[in-house]
């Protein structure tokens, strides 16, 4: 390997990651990425379709847009927003729900929204499901909802996470794809791709990282690893890190697919539409109609449904979408959708899954995944950050963190 000693080693390519590096590049450290993909993004990545359309098959939303650093980042390379309002916050489709039901459905999300900050006021954390009313009616829809967002459902989910989450509400897309402009800012970042790492040891008086072409010498590292990946690897550090095994347990990923399908005659329906497949259960899909204008249909899956859908191959999303959207739109539309891609993230062995949600009572972990560890073991990624997790922003902050760490303790 010709770059087997640096300074500063960064496991993965990912948003943290690539926001670390161009921090210690520009502070004049020394520093590799070594990524096990053979691209950087990590669970952000985006793929041209037929027509030269980028797809985010993983994160798509500027979310927090006016805070968020991708947004300055996106700018400063030339890419084109969309700042329209976003599918989920105004009705359509109301040919096929009626705007009465979708109105009510939005005052259940706004009321269930309401009641999180006053659940937590005693400072004692509780299943997300104690939110949902008794036998409310749009529980099933709500609780589909909470997948779409976190990835599980209200009852796998932490409250006092769910409402530390911070969110300015302003949600942004970029038309050539998130992934895109995340992937450009690594761009000429020293990295070796096609690399997993399989442990760090950190008993010597450097650091030594064995990797799947060899080992790598260095003196800090700074490891951005998904909590699922750290979760079933208790011997990836060596000695071993049971506080972070534990915390990586506390936080798992929670899966939300997207499956783009092509679509004929789509000029019949509107821009930027949104239809849910069921009203009445959580295992529903979310469908968003001409994304950006274009001829094709957008579907998300979360939660137990995505997983069942993923045990079952790929084309059994397609399969779900059509039995759905027939249902809503008659037998001949079936005809008029193809499928053009999907990315099973659960079944992606450098991801086990989308981004990472607190369990009951796990809340406090993610400041105990971020402690730096002999002073020379520095950790990030989203599921680090304690506002902005689940999103490519946190992970952004937390990877310029723990680069301003390692800046800060050479001066020292």
């Amino acid at each position: 390997m010709a770059d087997s000693d640096t300074e500063v080693l960064i496991v993965g390519g990912g948003a943290a990651g690539i926001a670390a590096a161009r921090s210690l590049v520009a502070a004049g450290i020394a520093c590799l990425i070594v990524e096990a993909r053979g691209r950087l993004g990590g669970r952000a990545w985006t793929v041209a379709d037929a027509s030269g359309h980028g797809l985010d098959l993983g994160c798509g939303w500027l979310h927090s847009a006016d805070r968020n650093p991708w947004s300055a980042i996106a700018e400063q390379q030339g890419r084109v927003f969309d700042k329209s309002p976003p599918p989920w916050t105004r009705p359509s489709m109301t040919d096929v729900i009626p705007l009465t039901e979708q109105k009510a459905f939005q005052l259940a999300l706004k009321e269930l929204f309401e009641r999180v900050s006053p659940a937590v006021a005693d400072g004692r954390d509780r299943p997300a499901s104690d939110l949902l009313p008794a036998d409310g009616r749009w529980n099933g829809l709500l609780n589909a909802a909470a997948t779409y967002i976190a990835g599980a459902e209200f009852e796998r989910m932490s409250t006092l996470d769910f409402d530390r989450y911070e969110d300015t509400e302003v949600n942004w897309r970029v038309r050539e794809g998130y992934g895109a402009v995340i992937a450009k800012h690594g761009e000429g970042l020293l990295a070796i791709y096609d690399c997993p790492v399989r442990r760090v040891d950190y008993r010597g008086k450097r650091l030594k990282i064995e990797t799947d072409k060899g080992d790598i010498t260095a003196d800090r590292a700074i490891v951005t690893l998904p909590t699922t990946v750290l979760a079933e690897q208790e011997e990836f550090f060596q000695p071993a890190l049971p506080d972070k095994t534990h915390a990586a347990h506390g936080l798992p990923l929670g899966l939300a697919d997207k499956l783009f399908m092509s679509f004929d005659g789509a000029d019949d329906f509107e821009t930027e539409g949104r239809l849910f497949g069921r009203l009445d259960r959580v295992a529903t899909g979310n469908y968003h109609f001409r994304p950006f204008g274009r001829p094709m249909i957008e579907a998300y899956f979360g939660g137990q449904l995505a997983r069942e859908l993923e045990a079952a191959g790929e084309a059994a999303f397609f399969d779900f979408s059509v039995s759905e959207l027939t249902a809503l739109l008659g037998h001949d539309f079936g005809r008029r959708i193809k499928p053009i891609r999907i990315h099973r993230w659960a079944a992606d062995p450098y991801a086990r899954g989308s981004y990472s949600f607190a369990v009951p009572g796990a809340a406090d972990e993610r400041a105990v995944l971020a402690e730096t560890v002999d002073g020379r073991l520095y950790f990030a990624g989203e599921a680090c950050s304690p506002h902005d997790f689940s999103t490519a922003h946190g992970a952004y902050q937390t990877g310029i963190d723990a680069a301003d760490a390692i800046t800060a303790s050479r001066k020292a």
